[in-house]
This record gives C-alpha cells, structure tokens and sequence, in this order.
C-alpha cells in the first residue's frame, strides 16, 4: 500500500500568495538598483553630491526596507527555493548572500525616524525595566538606540541559527 503522506523532506508547492512575494522581489530588486542609477545621475548634475545629499534619497531607503521584508518573506517559505534555484545562478545561497547585503545597507543608512513600532516598544520596556532611573545618565539616546539595535541584531541572528 502506498503512503499518500508527503516526505517530510518534499517541499510544498508554492501558492498564488507565495509566487506573488517571489515576483515582487525581483520587480523592487530591479526598480531599487534603476532607481540609485538614475539618483546617482542626478547627484553628478547636481554638482557631483553625495548620493545621502540627494534630497529624495529617504525614498529609496523606504524601497530598501521593502525589499529585505520581501526577502524575509521568501526566506520563510521554503516553497520558493525551488524557483530561487531556477532564477538565480547561486540559487537560494546566493539570494541569501545578496539580501544580507541589502539589509546591511539598510542598516547603515537607516535614520532614527524608519525605527519600528515594535522596536520603539522594546526601548521602552527595556528603560522601564532599570533598577536604578540614574543609571545611564548622560548617555546619548544615539548610543542607547544603537546598543538595543545591536541587541535585537544579536537575537536575530541568534534565532537564524
């Protein structure tokens, strides 16, 4: 008699949602890399600036966050590594490689302003759980956000492995 319990290795097909998120990370992927072309155009016209000069250049940060959550997205599915594989030479290992790159860009030039929500939840749970109010006093908030930044990339990266 034959099992009809799929593998516990097969991979699932991917839905109509899922093939959707696949799609939309190449169409940003390619309208991001378009877009810091033609910026970077402009900013040569406009006397050679820095492209972080540029005063539109929030937007394509905002595009940027868009596409690592994409990414996220198809890395949480294992359904799409297959057409990952198909699409790119280095497959899912080189889609992995390149989304970290585009997230560390993000992480660099991201301003305060772009923290999340939750994120701004988290600051708040972690001053409110200081014994002492006098402990830190006089820190730059620049350097407390950045230190719960790191804290939260540790965790992240802790939960990838």
């Amino acid at each position: 008699m034959e099992n009809d319990m799929p593998a516990s290795n097969t991979i699932p097909e991917a839905t109509q949602d899922e093939l959707w998120y696949f799609n939309n990370y190449f169409l940003l992927k390619d309208y991001y890399d378009r877009t810091i072309s033609r910026i970077a155009a402009r900013c040569v016209r406009l006397g050679n600036i820095a492209i972080e000069d540029y005063p539109f250049y929030n937007y394509t940060l905002d595009v940027l966050e868009e596409l690592c959550e994409t990414g996220d997205y198809i890395l949480k599915h294992r359904s799409l590594y297959p057409y990952m594989d198909k699409k790119l030479k280095d497959g899912i290992m080189g889609f992995h490689a390149d989304l970290e790159l585009y997230k560390k860009e993000l992480e660099k030039n991201s301003s305060p302003d772009m923290i999340k929500e939750e994120d701004l939840k988290e600051a708040k749970a972690a001053l409110l759980a200081v014994d002492d109010p006098t402990k830190g006093a006089g820190t730059n908030p620049d350097d407390l956000i950045n230190e719960l930044l790191a804290r939260q990339a540790a965790r992240a990266k802790k939960e990838e492995n």
